[in-house]
């Protein structure tokens, strides 16, 4: 990722998505390990499969993000990693990974026992829904997918990149 593309997708996010604050939500039980079960294709991860995601405490009340996947073509291992501050409401951050330049992680949803999330990325262009196990039963996905419509996303687009892919999804979303 060059800087000149970090700097010109934060900028220019396209039709920008606000998520209500979570004042109850626990950065805390949200730190961990989480499996990307669907996202809308961007082109920092094009071609990844496996995604997942790590956030661990950081150095002066940060969050240490490490974002992997494993390429479809080479099968390597792929990881960036980054730091990320809470914004302006607990369940809002800032992600960095270049210094200056951020962007927005805004967690949705989380249900109770923090195994199941929807993050947006400030814009239409960027969702992901997370597991903590990489299959979800499909009430639970069915869930997370009223919420990102709610939001405004058009669930249709979403790529399902575990085993797991429902019935409703198109040629060429499950890899």
């Amino acid at each position: 990722m060059s800087v000149l593309q970090t700097i010109v997708t934060s900028l220019f996010h396209g039709h920008s998505v606000k998520t209500p604050a979570m004042p109850d939500f626990n950065l805390e039980r949200y730190l961990g390990e989480w499996h990307e079960i669907a996202r809308l294709e961007n082109w920092f991860e094009s071609g990844l499969r496996k995604v997942y995601a790590r956030y661990d405490h950081g150095e002066d009340g940060t969050v240490s993000v490490t974002n992997g996947g494993y390429d479809a073509r080479t099968g390597e291992r792929r990881e960036v990693h980054a730091r990320a501050r809470v914004a302006d409401a607990p369940n809002h951050l800032k992600v960095y990974f270049v210094p200056v330049v951020y962007g927005r992680y805004e967690v949705a949803f989380v249900d109770e026992d923090y195994t199941r999330a929807v993050v947006s990325g400030g814009s239409l262009n960027y969702l992901w829904l997370l597991a903590r196990n990489p299959d979800v039963e499909e009430d639970h996905l069915e869930e997370m997918l009223r919420c990102a419509r709610d939001l405004g996303y058009d669930t249709s687009r979403l790529i399902y990149s575990h085993a797991f892919c429902p019935a409703e999804a198109g040629v060429g979303q499950c890899r």
